[in-house]
């Protein structure tokens, strides 16, 4: 089947070097302030412990690596892979059936390969050090040949959405200049045109296969998104799904898949409902219908086969663990599913007499392994196993799922990871929060090689999931609206008392770390509840949500508006006047590690330096790490292993577990 996949920079935080074409930074990008005193990666090497160790070096949890995003072929007989073994991502190939991998790009840092309709070429995107404006570009399969399709423009924010068989595409670009997504086509040759002109925030989501429509949305809010059908030659969109704000809804959670005579699609939505519920819309009769509905959001759609041999496949995510489906397409029985690792599972179906299914699975106890499963047999073998760099996999720990009433009587959900041999009551571990970014996101069972490595030294880890999360019901996610922001920081410490009232952790020895949305979390908690946890860790976190709002790129515009409020008119100015961490900087009286990217597009540098510089100017310890060339967030290994060095020596000075230095 043809993927959707959103490759886009401008929705990920993962991208990095573009290979033929330098760009200038965009967006919130101003520049550091060199007068601040910092660190900064220096090049000089690691240490990783030796193998066998215990607890391990942290560098060995960095280490542990497998293959990233993954895409069969649609004939089903090659996987391209993002793995990130080099040190940053690359394009590896291997056999389907099994084989060596063969990496085919260099120094690019690219983690989404996308095969074209005839197998016979790779697509991918690339920006520049995160500043999240990607060049398009076209790869043969043995890495010999390769074609820049559309050059990275300064500005130009994209969001792919897929090939239709011809091998045109569509994608959404922010090329117009006007800082809002439009709808573009393009062709292999080089050629763009606009479509359709947006005024806030379209996303081009899928492509029929006879490329005669696009599967469209509009963003509202972080966790929600209006549906529309895009007639590609009459450029008119007919709306399949546009809920009141106040009910919105999702219909991306599994993504897009046609069937191959493009007469109609499945798709997963919450629409009227707490959990995305699998449905079917049809183009001749311009309507959806619900197909299956669970107590679980269905993702990961994927649709294979045909005849008897038709199969339907998606994933149920309940409280963060997956569990695969795969049905029988004529009469929705189950079929046998293969036993895999527990975690999170990312599919790919290709085939229609002998359909071949991929599954990558990240777990707790695994960083990521590729799988082939015959989807009409049941079977499944892995083909590519993970490189836990010297680590014991006995030795790592499964969350566990903890579930607590807030003061307000909202049901909180967080994974608990904890020590071997933890004690309760006046010997349980110091903990630290972790706090996922977002806000519109969910802890989940996926390799977490922090939280591993604290928690093979004693520390517990505790992952919340606070109001405003994702993957635990539509209204859930809309809790934390607006007014409601500071409600979410409060459940962090409800969770804290909550877990020290029941003997799991030492609520005297709390730190609390995040990035980005985390780590305003970090700063506002802090703030907001002084005495609470005695240290934080914020990672590339809001400061000032005016500034934030101001100056933020276009891939958060339109969601920010409903998330946080449209800071053009006054009365939210005057509200985060009030409610952001840098008005109350003055309450934190506990040490802060900060850290900042320099070229990052979404959160400025300028954020965090002005934390820093409050801090320190009151007298509280406020270490500073700043990295030149990264975004949001650290997306190569050597700043991954210096940064988390730093953090992991602060964390444990502060918890009492070492000296400081």
């Amino acid at each position: 089947m043809i993927r959707s996949t959103l490759l886009a920079s401008a929705v990920a935080i993962t991208a990095v070097a573009v290979p033929l074409q330098a760009q200038e930074t965009f967006g919130g990008a101003k520049g550091a302030d060199l007068s601040i005193e910092a660190m900064e990666p220096d090049g000089s090497d690691v240490s990783s412990g030796r193998a066998g160790e215990y607890p391990a070096d942290i560098a060995r949890y960095l280490l542990a690596n497998g293959p990233g995003n993954a895409n069969l072929s649609p004939d089903g007989e090659t996987i391209a892979f993002s793995w990130d073994v080099t040190g940053q991502p690359e394009l590896w190939v291997m056999p389907a059936s099994g084989g060596v991998p063969k990496q085919i790009t260099y120094q690019t840092g690219v983690r989404s390969p996308i095969w074209t309709p005839d197998s016979k070429g790779l697509f991918y995107s690339a920006d520049r050090d995160g500043n999240e404006q990607p060049g398009y570009f076209m790869l043969s399969p043995d890495g010999m040949t390769e074609t820049e399709i559309l050059p990275a423009k300064r500005g130009d924010f994209r969001i792919f959405g897929g090939f239709a068989q011809d091998g045109s595409y569509i994608y959404a670009s922010t090329a117009r200049g006007a800082g809002v997504f439009d709808i573009y086509r393009g062709t292999m040759g080089g050629q763009s045109e606009m479509i359709i002109e947006s005024e806030l925030g379209l996303s081009a989501r899928s492509i029929s296969p006879d490329g005669k429509y696009a599967v469209v949305t509009e963003t509202v809010g972080e966790d929600g998104n209006n549906l529309f059908l895009l007639d590609l030659m009459t450029r008119e969109m007919k709306e399949i799904s546009e809920p009141p704000v106040e009910r919105r809804a999702s219909h991306t959670l599994a993504g897009f898949e046609w069937r191959p005579d493009s007469d109609s699609f499945g798709f997963s939505t919450n629409v009227n409902r707490e959990y995305g519920a699998l449905a079917s819309y049809s183009v001749a009769r311009g309507e959806w219908r619900t197909v299956e509905a669970t107590d679980a959001d269905i993702e990961n759609l994927e649709v294979c086969g045909e005849g008897q041999s038709e199969v339907v496949i998606y994933t149920e995510n309940r409280d963060g663990f997956d569990t695969l489906r795969i049905r029988t397409a004529r009469d929705g029985s189950d079929r046998i599913v293969p036993q895999l690792p527990e975690g999170n599972y990312s599919l790919d179906c290709e085939g229609s007499t002998e359909p071949k299914l991929l599954v990558r699975v990240n777990g707790w106890q695994t960083p990521g392994e590729l799988w082939m499963v015959d989807p009409i047999a049941g079977t499944g073998e892995k083909i590519f196993a993970a490189n836990l760099a010297g680590l014991d996999a006995s030795r790592l720990i499964r969350p566990q799922v903890v579930r607590y009433t807030a003061r307000d009587g909202v049901e909180l959900q967080g994974l608990l990871y904890l020590p071997v041999g933890a004690e309760k009551g006046e010997n349980a571990p110091p903990v630290v929060f972790s706090v996922h970014g977002g806000p519109s996101a969910q802890s989940q069972a996926t390799f977490d090689a922090v939280a591993q490595y604290h928690v093979a030294r004693g520390v517990a880890v505790f992952e919340p999931n606070v109001r405003g999360s994702t993957g635990l019901g539509r209204t859930y996610s809309t809790l934390d609206d607006r007014e409601k922001r500071l409600d979410s920081v409060r459940d962090l410490v409800d969770l804290k008392q909550a877990l020290a009232t029941d003997g799991l952790i030492d609520g005297e020895r709390a730190a609390v770390m995040g990035g980005s949305y985390g780590g305003y979390a970090v700063n506002a908690v802090l703030a907001e509840y002084p005495g609470e946890f005695v240290a934080g860790v914020s990672l590339f976190g809001v400061a000032d949500w005016i500034t934030a709002l101001e100056i933020a790129s276009p891939a958060l515009k339109a969601a920010d508006r409903i998330e946080y409020g449209d800071i053009t008119e006054q009365r939210w100015r005057d509200f985060y006047q009030v409610n952001s961490p840098i008005r109350k900087a003055d309450q934190i009286t506990v040490p802060v590690l900060y850290s900042h990217g320099v070229k990052d597009p979404r959160i400025d540098i300028y954020e965090t330096e002005v934390m820093v510089k409050t801090l320190r100017s009151n007298g509280v310890e406020a270490p500073f790490v700043r990295i030149p060339d990264e975004g949001h967030g650290w997306r190569k290994l050597s700043n991954q292993l210096f940064y988390f060095r730093k953090q992991a020596e602060f964390l444990e000075a502060q918890l009492g577990l070492a000296e400081p230095e």
